[in-house]
């Protein structure tokens, strides 16, 4: 089970937190969750160059609101807030609706399996050796706090004929705790014999017994005593 199953989705409500808040009925229910996809598409598409970690979106009665984690804030922001204003009026063209942005930066790019995925996707697509870079991207995440980190890739490796898997395990990796902290990130590397596919995996230690992704997520913005 451990190795079939998305590790954050078998996590909800205990170590991660839903990537949509929002009630509806059965009515609006696949339009909202459609909406949803074509806003987080065309965030990705326009500012992937930002390092976009994730995108957690909020509605309510009236209006949107759009959470973007990133590791470059200030490419979307822009001078004097000019970017983020043409992404707010891109995003209601799209949708029709009154959307309220907001744009948060990720405090450890390295602990974040998305961004390291798509770092690692990058070095790929410039010709880098990919046993080298999987071990360097491994080692940088362990050398930052991460108590267990694996990357997985799939394709035409360098180059090859037939498609085969190349990876990297370091650290601990207890996929059946639901109090180990597992991160997980997808994307592909596009190159010139076809898509590779890079799978992430980062391990960020436990929660202490009892323990809920709400409860951390209370004590990490409790003012200091």
């Amino acid at each position: 089970m451990g190795q079939k199953v998305r590790p954050t989705s078998l996590r909800l409500g205990i170590t991660e937190d839903w990537r949509s808040h929002w009630v509806a009925n059965k009515k609006l229910f696949g339009l909202y969750v459609v909406e949803d996809q074509k806003i987080r598409i065309y965030i990705k598409h326009h500012y992937y160059y930002a390092g976009i970690s994730k995108t957690v979106i909020e509605r309510t009665r009236d209006s949107v609101h759009v959470r973007v984690h990133c590791a470059r804030p200030g490419l979307i922001i822009g001078r004097r807030g000019v970017e983020v204003e043409r992404l707010k009026n891109g995003l209601e063209e799209l949708t029709g609706r009154t959307l309220e942005i907001a744009i948060e930066e990720v405090p450890a790019p390295l602990l974040d399996a998305q961004l390291v995925g798509e770092d690692l996707a990058q070095q790929i697509e410039r010709r880098r050796s990919f046993r080298r870079a999987i071990r360097r991207s491994a080692e940088m995440s362990m050398n930052a706090g991460a108590v267990g980190v694996k990357i997985q890739l799939a394709g035409r490796l360098g180059g090859s004929e037939m498609a085969r898997r190349e990876k990297v395990e370091l650290g601990s990796f207890p996929l059946h705790t639901f109090r180990a902290q597992i991160d997980y990130g997808f994307t592909e590397a596009r190159t010139k014999y076809g898509h590779i596919g890079v799978k992430v995996w980062i391990n960020r230690g436990l929660l202490a017994p009892g323990e809920t992704f709400y409860d951390k997520e209370d004590r990490d913005n409790a003012p200091n005593a």
